[in-house]
């Protein structure tokens, strides 16, 4: 099973690497109670290649996003929007993907990829150091934290799957298979949320309660799409790769946001990221 798992990972990190270069912007966002608008997009990365998967500090004006070298390897920024600085996190020989800010607040805790294939989940300091191994037994691809000793994981394998992994123990469940790669904290509730690739025409957004378990439905993803973020009153956003829309979960229905863009121009739409406060929200978008 782990010569499976490192050829599936081998092949995806062949294929991460000749993607179209992409880039990483902020923008302003206003959330009213039928509309959501985003103005003022920055572009933080502004550097060719792989810049992606941002995520947001929970209290500090900056926002963390992963971005290759001149060699293909990835190192962890940190952009100030308040300042408009960017700062390396990391800069080592290994590569570093999806920065997360642990709930403590103390530490960044990122996929850590290296040159045996192996892919495992450690967490940096914020204010930089050495990291601390957290997971070295799986292939980790992505990751969210339930709370301090908890997280959910999409691991690589054939198929990939949601595993929850108590750090206490150092143990792993399997939770669910054929998973897509966006998972998140739902803001309010003690749940997390994952998309579930059920074929090739139904891609679902689950709710995964976090004391029990258990897993319901909460609605159809956009077609074809997987990457999503939470806004803080519980709507979920998505884009179809050139717009982005926001979920009505009374109509199950997907509503466009309002875009002013000005001369900026944005297409090729992935991933996306909201803030805690709601005031700020990161996407990652073609070069």
């Amino acid at each position: 099973m782990r010569l499976v798992a490192i050829a599936f990972f081998t092949a995806l990190t062949l294929t991460a690497l000749g993607q179209p270069a992409t880039e990483v912007f902020v923008l302003d966002l206003n959330i009213s109670k039928g509309k959501l608008t985003v103005t003022n997009p920055i572009n933080i990365s502004k550097h060719q290649g792989y810049d992606n998967q941002p995520s947001f500090h929970r209290a500090r004006p900056l926002v963390y996003y992963s971005s290759f070298n001149e060699d293909g390897r990835s190192d962890i920024k940190v952009y100030n929007y308040n300042t408009g600085e960017t700062e390396s996190l990391t800069n080592t020989n290994e590569r570093e993907y999806s920065p997360t800010l642990t709930p403590d607040g103390k530490f960044i805790s990122c996929i850590i990829q290296r040159d045996n294939d192996a892919q495992d989940l450690g967490k940096y300091p914020v204010e930089g150091g050495d990291p601390e191994v957290l997971i070295d037994n799986l292939i980790v691809g992505y990751h969210a934290w339930v709370d301090g000793s908890n997280l959910i994981l999409f691991v690589l394998g054939d198929p990939q799957t949601l595993q929850w992994y108590d750090l206490k123990t150092n143990t792993n469940t399997i939770l669910e298979s054929n998973i897509g790669r966006s998972l998140h904290k739902i803001p309010g509730e003690n749940a997390m949320s994952f998309v579930h690739k059920v074929s090739d025409s139904e891609w679902l957004i689950k709710r995964l309660d976090a004391k029990s378990r258990s897993i319901t439905t909460i609605g159809n993803t956009m077609p074809g799409r997987e990457d999503m973020a939470w806004t803080p009153d519980g709507r979920i956003v998505m884009s179809d790769g050139e717009k982005l829309f926001f979920y009505e979960r009374q109509s199950a229905q997907w509503k466009p946001f309002v875009m002013d863009l000005g001369e900026v121009e944005i297409s090729g739409i992935t991933r996306i990221a909201i803030s805690p406060n709601g005031k700020k929200l990161a996407l990652v978008a073609a070069e």
